[in-house]
C-alpha cells in the first residue's frame, strides 16, 4: 500500500493512501538505523510504502521512502543527530516573516534562503502583519526597504495581512494545485494565515509574549492539510533559528544570487569573498551593489560548522 504522510508527531506518522485513507503508522527500529544521520528520517510530503496492520491489534508500519525530488533541511539542535528535515517533495516555499511584532531578522531570512536555494526549492516572502505598518512612517519605510531588497534580487515578496485578510487571495492563488512549505520564525502568523486560506480548520493560535516580543509554539509538528480547489499546504513549528549543515563553503555564494553574479568578476576562482585581492563581490559592497545585511548573512553561514555555534537549541 503506497501514500503520502501527512503528519509527524515524532513517533507516529499519519499516511494518506493512494485510495485516500488515512493511516497512523510506525516505523521499525531497523529502518529508523539505516545511515540515516537527521532527527526524523520520515518527513511530511515523503511518499511511502506501508505494510497494513495485519489484525486490529496491530500496528501499520512504513517500509520503504521513494527517492525525494527535494526537501528542505536545517541543523537540529540536538547535535547527536545533526539535521533535521523540514519537509519533502515540496514545489514551493512560503517564507512567512514579520517586521514588527516579532521581528524576522535579515539573517534569518537569508539562512532560509539560502538553503531553499541550495535544494532547488523556488520561495516566496510573505511579509504578514503589514497592517502594524499603516500610520507609521517609519515602520513603512523600512517595509518599503526590506521589500526593495529582495525585489531586487529577484524573489517574490508578497504583503499580507492575516488580521485584515490582505493578500491572502494572492497567497491563495499560488497554492493552487501545489504542495507548499510554510515555515517561519513563531508568532509570524502561519497559522492564522492557514485559517484564512483554509476556512473551517481552526488551527491554534496565540497571542505574542509582551515580554519578549516573541511567539509562543502553538504548532508542535508538521502537518499536510488539503488546500480547497487543490493543492496542500506544510505546516511547520516556528523556529528561532536557521542553522545551515553540510554547505560547501565554496558554494555558499551560489546561493546567494547576486553575490553569485558579482563574483564573475573576481580574480581567482576560488575567491571566498573574505579577504582576496581582486575580490568583485567585496568591490560591489563597497559600491552599494550588494547590501552589507546580505554578506553578513552570507559570512555568517561560512561559519556554520563551528562545532558550538548551536549548542543552544534554537
Amino acid at each position: 500500500m503506497n501514500g503520502i504522510v501527512t503528519r509527524n508527531t515524532g513517533s507516529w506518522y499519519t499516511v494518506r493512501t493512494d485510495s485516500g485513507e488515512n493511516v497512523n503508522c510506525k516505523i521499525k527500529g531497523n529502518f529508523r538505523l539505516k545511515g540515516i544521520r537527521t532527527t526524523n528520517p520520515v518527513a511530511v510530503g515523503d511518499h511511502v510504502t506501508i505494510l497494513p496492520a495485519a489484525g486490529p491489534a496491530d500496528t501499520p508500519f512504513i517500509t520503504a521512502i521513494e527517492p525525494r525530488h527535494n526537501y528542505i533541511i536545517r541543523r537540529a539542535s540536538n547535535l547527536s543527530k545533526e539535521a533535521h528535515i523540514i519537509a519533502a517533495n515540496v514545489d514551493q516555499a512560503l517564507l512567512i516573516v514579520t517586521l514588527f511584532h516579532p521581528t524576522t531578522s535579515t539573517t534569518f531570512i537569508d539562512r532560509f534562503l539560502a538553503t531553499a536555494q541550495a535544494y532547488a526549492i523556488p520561495t516566496v516572502i510573505v511579509i504578514n502583519k503589514t497592517d502594524l505598518c499603516d500610520g507609521d512612517p517609519e515602520r513603512a519605510e523600512y517595509l518599503d526597504a526590506v521589500t526593495h531588497l529582495y525585489r531586487t534580487i529577484g524573489y517574490t515578496v508578497v504583503h499580507a495581512s492575516a488580521l485584515s485578510g490582505a493578500g491572502v487571495d494572492e497567497i491563495r492563488e499560488m497554492l493552487h494545485d501545489k504542495v507548499t512549505l510554510l515555515s517561519g520564525n513563531s508568532g509570524v502568523g502561519k497559522s492564522t494565515l492557514i485559517n484564512r486560506i483554509i476556512p473551517g480548520l481552526d488551527l491554534r493560535t496565540a497571542e505574542i509574549s509582551n515580554t519578549h516580543d516573541t511567539g509562543m509554539h502553538t504548532t508542535t509538528f508538521s502537518e499536510m492539510f488539503p488546500v480547497p480547489g487543490g493543492g496542500d499546504i506544510i505546516d511547520t513549528p516556528g523556529v528561532k533559528g536557521f542553522g545551515t549543515i553540510d554547505f560547501d563553503p565554496h558554494q555558499v555564494s551560489h546561493y546567494f544570487p547576486e553575490i553569485f553574479e558579482a563574483s564573475a568578476g573576481c580574480r581567482y576562482n576560488n575567491c571566498t569573498h573574505t579577504h582576496e585581492p581582486g575580490c568583485a563581490v567585496r568591490k560591489a559592497i563597497d559600491e552599494h551593489r550588494i547590501s552589507q545585511s546580505r554578506y553578513a548573512s552570507y559570512l555568517s553561514i561560512l561559519t556554520d560548522d563551528a562545532t558550538d555555534k548551536y549548542r543552544k537549541p534554537f
